[in-house]
């Protein structure tokens, strides 16, 4: 795991520099299993993040503002009772384990000075952030309850006594000795990094290759004083705060490791990106690594939901196809009509067909009948099939085109859907769904954060501001209240997209800010992976909305249409 013991150091050791004596000012649960802490220390804010996540638990200094339900889960509630207005007193790790002890004084309902103690464990699936009381050591509740059923060791219940997890018999890294990884490593022989692993507490499989490496051992060479020398060195540069955080990113840019320490192993293999706190780098590492995941658990449900309303929808266009298919061939029933009263004199009753001469094409041609009534009443009945036939196409072709408008909507949200890169992104299109009637509200939706969603911004080469919306009402935004009528508006041609608007300010618009402008607008659309994409484009003034017309679709003339590659600037 990238968030090793030696990480989790470096983080208390920032986290004792900037927290210490400060006040915890607010306290957020976005997700289930994760919290914020806003706190206020000397003369400035922190906000310090806290996940139990099993895949990405971890904690550290984030910036970014998050959402927040409109109605706060259990342990927040708890924890706003119990430590919020509290000062941190101290943080520490718990020898060299993935354990962070943040001791906060405060005052209870009395008036009297308590201590309380949050743990956060990070130890993957079994990660966990438990509210401790100092004075009696029992667990006043955690953010994950374990019963004795899950593990009978370890019960982490309220009331309980809290209990530091199972020790593995491991030696914390600080203060190794030469001896010890001798013994270490003639326990396992041959295998050095594993010998480090399995007996040295606090460090990962790529930190262990990562000390081999660099005390140069070959597999059958023991230099038990070079190991010694270089994990004593990289535990000295983290008191000291002397690292060098770097993530390793991938060659398609997302990141495959990090850590405080340059890892020589890895570095040819991947590009480098270096940051000057270990918060920066955990922040970084993490959003660009499970962003992707996050947003795409936040909007199954969206995919789901659009997914069936795109399925009813296809279904609906294929009925109403196949009646407009029927009704369009009803000139039959007219010239049954036409000819059953032409011929009334010479057609018997109760027959079932009738063959008569069809003047419009000089031949003969079978009518069906129904016996039980007269020629005349056959004849009335073929024309009423044939008027209401006529008042079905028309009905059917409004369907239909309330059915087109309806699916080209919902491709639109499904598209941004899948390029949404944020959770906020994700709830603006959750609350247009709601808006329009796809969802029912949920009683815990998340507020709309305090920094609205703005669309993309993006600069052209010869200086032109461009702008892309992130969903469909920030398209009509855009469109009808942020452009003026002399900006260029585009729009990928029949495929569903973002609404794109290059800025002119009094200035004569260049062919190369046409085409980055288009160029834009086919990367933020259904189009991203295509080439050649068509990409409609008009001045502002000629774009205009119907009546009763959902987010985002509009209608437009005068347009010109170019064919570019999608590519983001």
């Amino acid at each position: 795991m990238s968030f090793d013991g030696m990480v989790t150091g470096a983080v208390v050791h920032q986290l004792q520099k900037l927290l210490i004596g400060g006040k915890i000012e607010k306290i957020y649960q976005p997700e289930a299993d994760e919290i914020i802490l806003n706190i206020h220390s000397g003369r400035e804010n922190h906000k310090l993040y806290i996940s139990a996540n099993s895949s990405h638990s971890r904690i550290h200094l984030i910036s970014e503002t998050t959402a927040n339900p409109l109605n706060p889960m259990g342990f927040c509630m708890l924890l706003r009772k119990h430590i919020q207005g509290g000062r941190i007193t101290d943080i520490k790790q718990m020898d060299s384990e993935r354990i962070i002890e943040i001791s906060i004084d405060t005052i209870n309902e009395l008036g009297f000075s308590v201590n309380k103690k949050l743990i956060v464990e990070i130890m993957g699936k079994h990660s966990n952030i438990i509210l401790v009381d100092i004075t009696s050591n029992k667990i006043i509740d955690c953010i994950k309850r374990i019963s004795i059923d899950v593990n009978r060791y370890r019960q982490l219940l309220p009331g309980q006594q809290y209990v530091y997890p199972p020790s593995q018999g491991k030696v914390p890294y600080y203060g190794i000795t030469e001896a010890q990884i001798e013994l270490f490593t003639e326990n396992i022989p041959g295998n050095a990094p594993k010998a480090l692993l399995s007996n040295i507490q606090g460090i990962s499989p790529v930190i262990a290759e990562e000390i081999v490496y660099r005390a140069g051992l070959l597999e059958e060479d023991r230099s038990y004083t070079a190991i010694t020398h270089v994990l004593n060195s990289l535990v000295n540069k983290i008191g000291c705060e002397n690292t060098k955080p770097k993530v390793y990113l991938a060659k398609d840019g997302t990141p495959f490791d990090f850590h405080l320490f340059p890892l020589i192993t890895i570095s040819s293999y991947y590009t480098e990106k270096g940051f000057d706190d270990i918060s920066k780098t955990v922040s970084y590492y993490y959003s660009n690594k499970s962003s992707s995941n996050r947003v795409k658990q936040k909007s199954s449900d969206l995919v789901r939901a659009v997914g069936n309303s795109l399925d009813k929808l296809y279904l609906k266009k294929q009925r109403l196809s196949n009646d407009l298919l029927a009704a369009e061939k009803s000139d039959i029933y007219r010239l049954y009509g036409e000819l059953l009263t032409a011929n009334l004199h010479q057609i018997n009753h109760a027959v079932s067909s009738v063959e008569l001469f069809n003047y419009y094409s000089n031949d003969n041609i079978s009518i069906p009948l129904d016996s039980r009534f007269t020629p005349a009443q056959n004849a009335q009945k073929y024309f009423k099939k044939y008027s209401k036939a006529k008042t079905a196409v028309t009905e059917k072709n409004i369907q239909l085109e309330e059915t087109n408008n309806d699916i080209a909507y919902i491709e639109s949200v499904l598209n941004y859907i899948e390029n949404a890169n944020t959770i906020e992104e994700i709830e603006e299109l959750r609350l247009e769904l709601i808006e329009g009637g796809y969802l029912r509200k949920r009683k815990n939706n998340f507020k709309p954060s305090r920094s609205k969603v703005v669309p993309f911004q993006y600069t052209t080469s010869d200086g032109f501001r461009v702008l892309v919306g992130r969903n469909n009402k920030e398209n009509d935004i855009l469109t009808f209240k942020t452009a003026s009528g002399k900006d260029i508006w585009f729009h990928t041609k029949d495929i569903p997209g973002s609404h794109v608007i290059l800025f002119t300010d009094g200035k004569r618009v260049t062919d190369s800010a046409i085409f980055e402008a288009a160029s834009l607008a086919a990367y933020h659309s259904k189009g991203r992976e295509s080439e050649n994409v068509p990409v409609d484009y008009t001045q502002v003034r000629h774009v205009k909305k119907p009546n009763g017309a959902k987010p985002g679709m509009v209608i437009f003339t005068d347009n010109k249409t170019v064919y570019v590659n999608p590519k983001e600037l």
